[in-house]
């Protein structure tokens, strides 16, 4: 979503919890984590892995998002459900999703794909696709096709029962309009309520944070990241260009966060990790859909995980890295 930050929601959905401590040995994050097996760095990966997972699937697909737009998915659903296969997309209608989405569900409801507008009052922010029920693909980008070759994204895939079964459970509820709280697990971070855990990790970091988002414009994860420089921590911040972030952007420079912004014709930066203490020897990320703003981190619905698998550390990490030299 290449735009302001989204707009305040009417209502807020409840808090979710994530009991038990990382495991990582080269961590100092002490709150849940998620296995991941796969991640995909964008844009240089593509969605053909996405692509393969949907044409693969045999039993179901449930796809949620704030945005759809590529016709190659949209294809690949009608494909999936014209061969038995049970397809469930649920697309957001509030801000602007209707008129972002109304010609994805079209296309989708013609093609025998059981599509659901999401429930009306609080923007549905997350981006996962779930298959067969036995392995969860969760983003921080929309599928939007236009946007893939400029834009700066990452997903993962978890294959862990209990993520895969919290996030189906959670998809049911939405996608039923159901007021029911997001199912917990492990490292899952549902929104209405992620704030607590983000402000945990980055209070776990020793020696290092390496931060992108789309927004900044919530003052408890600048404060926390104010805190971290305080205590000593080298973080970095990378993100997109935009007079709506200079303030706090300023704000964190003047504290000693070493910010950097790209320009308009660089990569876009629409990820939202946070990399802590990322190093060969160990670390621990977040990848989600929750921008650092009020709205999305307490009222939006957003889906996000933290995770110490070694695959994605290197992959934010080098990432991150590697955008910050670009300013």
């Amino acid at each position: 979503m290449k735009r302001a930050a989204l707009a305040l929601s009417a209502f807020a959905l409840a808090l979710v919890a994530w009991p038990g401590v990382a495991t990582n040995a080269g961590a100092t994050y002490r709150g849940s984590v998620s296995p991941v097996t796969r991640v995909w760095t964008e844009p240089a990966a593509g969605y053909g892995f996405l692509d393969s997972a949907i044409l693969h699937a045999r039993r179901s697909i449930d796809l949620s998002l704030y945005e759809l737009s590529d016709p190659t998915i949209e294809r690949d659903l009608i494909a999936r459900a014209r061969a038995g296969v049970l397809v469930r997309v649920l697309l957001n209608a509030d801000y602007y999703g209707r008129e972002e989405n109304t010609a994805a569900a079209s296309t989708l409801e013609a093609g025998s794909v059981h599509v659901a507008w999401a429930p009306a009052g609080t923007i549905f922010h997350a981006k996962y696709v779930v298959v067969d029920g036995d392995a969860a693909y969760v983003g921080t980008g929309n599928l939007v096709a236009s946007d893939y070759p400029s834009t700066r994204d990452f997903w993962v895939e978890t294959t862990d029962g209990s993520d895969v079964a919290a996030i189906t459970a959670t998809f049911g509820s939405d996608f039923e309009h159901r007021s029911v709280a997001p199912v917990g697990a492990q490292g899952l971070l549902w929104s209405p309520g992620s704030t607590t855990a983000l402000v945990g990790l980055i209070n776990s970091a020793t020696h290092s944070l390496l931060v992108e988002n789309e927004e900044m414009d919530n003052t408890t994860i600048e404060a926390a990241l104010t805190r971290a420089v305080a205590r000593g921590v080298e973080v970095k911040v990378v993100m997109t260009y935009s007079s709506e972030w200079t303030g706090a952007l300023d704000r964190l420079a003047r504290a000693g966060v070493e910010v950097a912004t790209l320009g308009p014709s660089q990569l876009y930066i629409h990820a939202k990790v946070i990399c802590a203490d990322c190093s060969a020897g160990g670390g621990t990320v977040f990848i989600g859909s929750e921008n650092f703003s009020t709205a999305s981190l307490d009222y939006n619905r957003e889906l996000g995980l933290i995770t110490a698998t070694p695959v994605a550390v290197s992959a934010v990490e080098a990432a991150v890295s590697g955008d910050y030299a670009r300013r």
